[in-house]
């Protein structure tokens, strides 16, 4: 067996190119909103000395390209980028070989079926996707949905992709850890995300029965390795009000990382790339810097995805931003109204409420704020006496045809998840933000991107959108929809699984040869 298992790789490493190197791309470089491509850090090509160095090549830098620009071809997310060779402890069994063998041939496979949907589909931006499937898993509510139209990059590779992810991706959850800072996390109110996609693995891991099993208890099976904590509940628990001191959420995520990599070799085998993290707190990518690995050659799944601030779309995931107040979609969000009714319940061209902190909301505050007409925009809401509610602010983003979400303190705003519930055209007034699954999916179709130095030109630029165009931003709204919400229990295609999917992606990106 161990004679023959370096030269099995070595010859599917040869054999496969055509399944990596791919002609045409089969999804689209993560949308990056006005900034310059990412440069790689030092950590990112270096492997501390205390380990073994693995066999590190990671696929050029991506270019990144407007989201209003759907005429360039972005290159593709699908590139080989061998990551390491087996451990020590690997290599003398022969099993533990032979497993992750198999986990490789079963990527391979899943490449080339993914690169022949791609190819049928017959260019990049079709509308056509393969008919679903009968029977087998994920049948039943939502079971026949198939993604297609122009909201998606490729609806054919995409669909072809998710069935693949369906068939065969397999996550371990290590159990190391204790609540409420591991295995848990805040299910309402800004951080909803983070604890709800913690909540939704542990329920899998309990056996949750009728439902696709991503979830392993072999390790050696595992195409990802989950590290359950949870860095909202690190700073609620941890950190010191009022000092602004990392130091003790750093100390404990770097704590964490050595207690796996000393109990598991799975950590050590590929320096930490075939594992993920995830966090929708500011401090997240903070917290990443606690270990070397962990933060240049993990999948760190993050709500604060800032290519200024070291976030690399080519392995790190942006996670959306879903305040839920209650732990449920707002109910006034559920049914907007028609398209037929816009000219009469949608009256204002543009809205905004939110506070004046970061370095582009003062900006639009200091141009639009308090500005009578079609452009509302206020740092607070008008109360009438009473007082603002979460139910005024709904009122307002369903009354508005594009709705306006600026950065704050960090690029990502929950504005833009409320503007897709309400179908409001979301307004991206961003720097450097990567947009959530925009592997997959075409922003331009349902948003609308606005450079900062444009903000003076707002209304003009709304205003010159056409009818027809409007209506059909608005229909893609519809169309994505499904993919930002949080269901309890969760169900195919929404943000549970698109997450999932954004880590099946970087995942088939790498190889452990």
């Amino acid at each position: 067996m161990d004679k023959w298992v370096p030269a099995v790789l070595l010859l599917l490493f040869f054999l496969s190119p055509s399944l990596l190197f791919l002609r045409g791309p089969l999804f689209s470089s993560p949308v990056v909103n006005h900034a310059p491509p990412p440069t790689p850090s030092p950590a990112s090509t270096v492997v501390p000395s205390s380990f073994p160095p693995p066999v590190a090549t990671r696929a050029p830098p991506s270019s990144t390209f407007s989201s209003l620009d759907s005429t360039r071809a972005p290159p593709s997310l699908l590139r080989l980028r061998p990551v390491a060779t087996l451990g020590e402890g690997d290599k003398g069994g022969g099993d533990d070989a032979g497993v992750l063998l198999e986990v490789e041939e079963g990527l391979a496979r899943a490449r080339a079926a993914i690169h022949s949907a791609a190819a049928a589909s017959g260019r990049i931006n079709s509308s056509t996707s393969p008919p679903p499937p009968s029977g087998g898993r994920g049948e039943g509510k939502d079971g026949n949905f198939v993604p297609a139209g122009e909201v998606y990059h490729n609806p054919a590779a995409f669909y072809r992709s998710y069935l693949e992810m369906e068939r065969r991706f397999k996550v371990y959850v290590y159990e190391e850890g204790e609540p409420p800072l591991v295995h848990d996390g805040p299910c309402k109110n800004i951080y909803t995300t983070e604890g709800r996609f913690i909540h939704e693995l542990e329920m899998l891991r309990g056996g949750r029965k009728g439902w696709p099993e991503f979830l392993t208890r072999d390790p050696r099976k595992a195409h990802a390795f989950f590290m359950p904590f949870s860095v909202a509940m690190m700073v609620s628990f941890l950190y010191k009000e009022g000092t602004y001191d990392h130091t003790p959420l750093r100390r404990f995520a770097a704590d964490y990382v050595r207690v796996i990599s000393s109990r598991h070799p799975f950590w050590n085998r590929t320096a930490g790339a075939d594992h993920f993290m995830l966090s929708c707190h500011d401090w997240g990518p903070h917290v990443s810097r606690a270990n070397p690995q962990l933060y240049a050659n993990s999948i760190r799944v993050l709500c604060n995805a800032n290519t200024s601030e070291g976030f690399d779309p080519r392995k790190d995931v942006s996670l959306p931003e879903i305040n839920l107040y209650t732990g449920e979609m707002p109910a006034r969000l559920r049914h907007p109204p028609p398209d037929d009714a816009d000219a009469a319940s949608r009256p204002f061209l543009a809205f905004f409420a939110g506070g004046d902190h970061g370095p582009i909301r003062p900006l639009l505050l200091r141009h639009w704020k308090g500005q009578e007409g079609d452009v509302r925009v206020y740092e607070y809401l008008p109360t009438g006496g009473g007082g603002a509610t979460h139910d005024d602010y709904y009122g307002f983003l369903l009354k508005s045809r594009f709705c306006l979400c600026p950065s704050g303190y960090e690029v990502a705003s929950p504005r833009v998840v409320e503007a897709i519930y309400a179908e409001c055209v979301p307004v991206i007034i961003s720097e450097g933000y990567v947009l959530p699954f925009s592997d997959v999916l075409r922003w331009e179709a349902f948003s609308v991107t606005v450079a900062v130095a444009d903000i003076p030109q707002l209304r003009s630029i709304l205003a010159a959108v056409t009818p027809d165009e409007y209506r059909r931003l608005r229909a893609n709204l519809r169309t994505v929809k499904r993919h930002f919400v949080l269901n309890r229990p969760s169900r195919r295609f929404d943000t549970f699984y698109m997450i999932l999917h954004s880590v099946w992606l970087r995942r088939l990106n790498t190889r452990l040869s």
